[in-house]
């Protein structure tokens, strides 16, 4: 077997290893990068006169820029919204450690696996409630707020602050303790966290929020619930409406362009810390941080609150106000379909990202980054582009024709949105093996397929668990691309949640809601008491 060290990092040179991998990398490509790819050579085939004329309407005509404006505003208030919740968090959790942290962790990150559409849809009905308060009392806040750009927003925040959550006590953790014990023998804290910490921990600050504006100017499911006119849900109407298809790709471009350049501005902020490094300390001297203990615990409690507790309650309220069985029983189709196709849209996802992931690890500092800007750019793209353009792909004659219609085009719409995700999450667990134990077998004369399934595999088990349980929640709650390229007849369960926004009775809905919640859930708590259990007390 060959191999070679670039810049401290193994990589493969022998057939199977390149075999392997160039497998994993076709598959990315054909399912991740051409649904996107498709899109634009779509807007600019046709005759040159009709291209200038569309693309003259698309950027001079009002009702884009309306949309232009919308959806930077969504993204904006989002992002800075995460950030602001989500930033003392982090804080909070680095200067603390053992099991009690861990909990702590597993509980404020639970949200970001509630689908957005189901937090919005509680927050409906709190707005609902508070609407029949209000006319007892001659006034309506709550209500006609929760069906604008604020409260789109403000769903979104709750379900994303735990990004920039978790990015800050990464950053932080990784500041070194000998830096600010040092700074605390001259200065106060406040100008210690000033001079010091932030200026440490700010490019990954900054990055979390350029994603949590790009997930949010890409989502569709709060947009279209809550009636906010956007990118995502007038590319929706557009062609699953109106059948133009036309107007559907040139609606595109803008959320592709944006897309990408805030993706690449977050990759260029990280830099290699989007993969985590070690860590130089895990807990920095309590004389800067003891006294506000007390108020970063009333912090965790408030944001729980708001963020999980009351959506949770408010779900299980409706659900039994008429028994939630009938929902049940008459949705059982969806649910048993949403099981089975996200589990198996989960296991082929980390079966494509882990060799991937591998090779991310392994791989020199230009190339990774290249791979880190194609992965976050792809896993950007909006999820009613990716089922257009799958559309538009794979519905032809032939081949290609004999999968679409099937349920089969929903787990490639599974692999077109989260293969990124998981080569992400294994590539950081990839990197935490030392390189010298493959050189090392291969050295003795191990073939790079046995090093790799016998010596890295065992060492990243619980990596491979986190993104298979990240895998099924994000495909058990997609919704944009499931809603275009389900075949007739059958559904998914967020697909029925959808369908029956306007028509079924509330109970039903929340049922529903809450079932999915439930089963979202259920996975996270697991692996986060498997973590809590391997932490030292």
């Amino acid at each position: 077997m060959r191999t070679a060290l670039d810049n401290g990092h193994l990589r493969p040179w022998g057939r199977t290893g390149a075999a392997v991998v160039g497998v994993a990398a076709l598959v990315f490509l054909a399912v991740c990068v051409l649904p996107a790819a498709y899109m634009i050579a779509a807007s600019l085939s046709g005759n040159p006169s009709d291209i200038a004329r569309t693309y003259q309407t698309l950027l001079l005509d009002g009702r884009q820029r309306d949309l232009l404006l919308n959806t930077t505003a969504l993204g904006l208030c989002t992002a800075i919204g995460a950030t602001v919740v989500g930033v003392p968090l982090g804080f909070g959790l680095a200067r603390a450690s053992g099991r009690r942290t861990q909990l702590r962790r597993l509980a404020l990150a639970a949200p970001l696996a509630l689908p957005p559409y189901v937090v919005a849809l509680a927050w409906v009905y709190v707005g609902g409630a508070a609407g029949l308060v209000a006319q007892t009392i001659g006034h309506d806040v709550l209500s006609g707020w929760t069906y604008s750009l604020a409260g789109a927003a403000g769903v979104l925040i709750l379900v994303s602050y735990p990004l920039s959550m978790l990015a800050t006590e990464a950053a932080v953790r990784r500041v070194d303790a000998r830096l600010e014990e040092a700074a605390l023998l001259v200065a106060p804290p406040r100008q210690v966290l000033a001079r010091i910490t932030l200026p440490l921990v700010g490019p990954s600050i900054g990055a979390a929020a350029l994603l949590v504006f790009v997930l949010a100017v890409s989502d569709f499911g709060v947009p279209a619930l809550l009636g906010v006119r956007v990118f995502t849900t007038e590319v929706f109407t557009a062609f699953a409406a109106l059948y133009d298809f036309g107007r559907a790709t040139v609606l595109t471009l803008p959320l592709l362009a944006l897309a990408a350049l805030v993706a690449t501005a977050a990759i260029a902020l990280v830099g290699d810390r989007l993969l985590v490094g070690r860590r130089l300390s895990s807990v920095v001297p309590s004389i800067a941080w003891g006294r506000r203990t007390t108020l970063g615990g009333m912090l965790d409690i408030a944001v729980l609150m708001v963020a999980l507790v009351v959506p949770l309650l408010v779900l299980g309220y409706e659900a039994t106000r008429t028994g939630p069985p009938a929902a049940l029983a008459d949705s059982g189709a969806p649910i048993v379909t949403s099981l089975i196709l996200a589990s198996l849209g989960a296991t082929c996802i980390v079966a494509v990202g882990a060799w991937l992931g591998y090779a991310r690890a392994r791989t020199g500092r230009r190339a990774g980054r290249l791979a880190d800007i194609l992965f976050v750019v792809t896993f950007a793209v909006p999820s009613t582009v990716v089922g257009i353009g799958l559309i538009g792909l794979w519905n032809r004659p032939g081949l290609l024709g004999t999968l679409y219609g099937t349920d089969g085009m929903i787990l490639v719409a599974y692999l077109a949105r989260f293969v990124p995700v998981a080569a992400l999450i294994l590539a950081a667990s990839v990197r935490q093996v030392p390189a010298s134990h493959e050189e090392a077998a291969a050295v003795a004369g191990a073939r790079w397929l046995r090093t790799v399934t016998r010596i890295v595999a065992p060492q990243v088990t619980l990596g491979l668990i986190a993104a298979w349980v990240v895998a099924f929640v994000l495909c058990f709650g997609e919704l944009g691309a499931t809603l275009l390229v389900a075949p007739p007849g059958e559904s998914t369960l967020p697909v029925r949640i959808y369908t029956l926004v306007a028509n079924a009775p509330a109970s039903h809905l929340a049922a529903l809601a809450l079932l999915q919640s439930g089963v979202v859930l259920a996975p996270l708590v697991l692996l986060g008491l498997l973590r809590v259990r391997w932490t030292p007390r």
